[in-house]
Parts: C-alpha cells; structure tokens; sequence
C-alpha cells in the first residue's frame, strides 16, 4: 500500500509541473537570435524612434520659444507704436516668426521711403511682397522636420509588418525542414521575433503620429498670427506712412 501511494506521489509530481521549467526567451534573447533580416528591421526602425523623440523634443522646445517671443513683440509693439523701436525689439527676438515678419517690412518700407516713391499703390506692393515673402521663409522653417514625423508614422508600421511577414515565413520554413514532432518548441521562437518586430514598429509610429498632429495645430496658429499681424502692418502703412 505504501508503494502505491509512493508512486501515486511521484507521478502527480512529474504531471504537475514540479520538475525542472522549460527555458524562455526575453526581449533579448529575441533579438540577439533573431535573423539578419529581422535585425535590420529592428535597427531601422530604433534608428525612427531615436529620430521621432528627437524631432518631438526639439520641435516643443521651437516652438514654445517661438510663442514666447511672439507674445513678447506683439505686446512691445502695441505699447510703444513707433516703428523704429519695434524694429529694435525684433532684433532681439529672432525666433518670433511675427518680429521677422515685422523687420522685413520694415526694411522694405525703409527703402521705399529712401527711393522718395510716395505712390500708394508701388510702395504698398513692395511692402506687400516683402511680407509675403517673408511669411514663406518663417513658415518653412517652422514646418521643418514636421513632415518627417508623418513619414515615420506612415511607414514604420508597414516596416515593422515586413518583419513579422518574413519571420513567420522563416519560421515556418525551418519547421518544414526539421523533423521534430514538437511543433510549438520550433515555431513559437521564430513567431514571437515576428511579432515583436510590429510591436517595436507601432511604437515608433504612435508618437510620431501624435507629434505631427500636435505640431501641426501649433504651426496653424503661429501661421495665423503671421496673417493677422502682415494685415495689420499693411494698414498702418496705408493709413499713416505711404499717404
């Protein structure tokens, strides 16, 4: 009777999962072992989010300053309304994409006076013009880097799917190849790198997806300030400059 029990004891021991665990893989251990293909996805798709994180952090930083310094001019100019000294007060904040705006108009306005041309309609275009031109050079820079974000956000997940494409299809090849009857020992590996490779693309591609449209609303308003500002300038020209 006692035997029984003694091997009762030792079989429910080995079907119960006390003997020694099969080993697993880690994070690691799924790169380290992954294929040369499978690495390189993983590699670009590191090289994105080191890039996305830096575009995110320098961008905030940009444009936060930008807005500091437009605020800044704009509550300079309404408080002293001579040209001269707002001129001085742009020269001092050269990220306000408003102060930049600003003194290339006034430059502008300076030469028209210069060359004594008091027509209205010759001297506002060339003011006009300048501003324009002005509003596209502030705007490229401000959108720099930005659409890079979206190429990131587009196009990491479909990187991050090749991978997981081709490591399954390799997984499955080198089951077919082995004669091991352990199936899930075999593939689930190969599987599991596959996997991983969508998991590293999705997290590249989500804050990249969220910084583009942030920074895109903020470019939207600091594109609107400029519009806002231009019209006005014009029409302190018209009113009490060129008349």
């Amino acid at each position: 009777m006692h035997h029984v029990i003694y091997t009762w004891l030792v079989t429910f021991q080995h079907t119960s999962g006390s003997g020694p665990a099969a080993p697993t893989l880690n994070t690691l251990d799924l790169i380290v072992h992954a294929t040369r293909p499978v690495q390189g996805v993983l590699a670009i798709l590191l090289i994105f989010s080191v890039a996305c994180w830096y575009i995110i952090g320098f961008k905030w930083l940009f444009l936060r300053r930008a807005f500091e310094e437009n605020e800044a001019f704009l509550r300079k100019f309404e408080e002293t309304r001579q040209l001269n000294l707002a001129n001085d007060a742009a020269i001092q904040l050269p990220r306000s994409p408003v102060a930049q705006l600003y003194r290339a108009g006034y430059d502008e306005l300076l030469r028209v006076k210069a060359a004594a041309s008091s027509d209205d309609t010759g001297g506002i275009e060339n003011v006009e013009r300048s501003l324009r031109r002005a509003a596209s050079k502030q705007t490229t820079v401000l959108e720099s880097m930005v659409p890079f974000l979206a190429t990131i956000g587009s196009t990491a997940p479909f990187i991050g799917l090749f991978g997981t494409v081709y490591g399954i299809m390799h997984a499955f090849i080198a089951l077919s190849a082995s004669h091991d009857t352990s199936t899930i020992d075999r593939v689930g590996p190969g599987i599991a790198e596959a996997l991983f490779t969508t998991a590293v693309g999705l997290v590249a591609a989500i804050p990249a997806v969220i910084g583009y449209n942030y920074f895109n609303r903020q470019l939207r308003v600091l594109t609107t300030e400029m519009d806002i500002f231009a019209n006005d300038f014009l029409n302190i020209v018209r009113r009490h400059i060129l008349k």
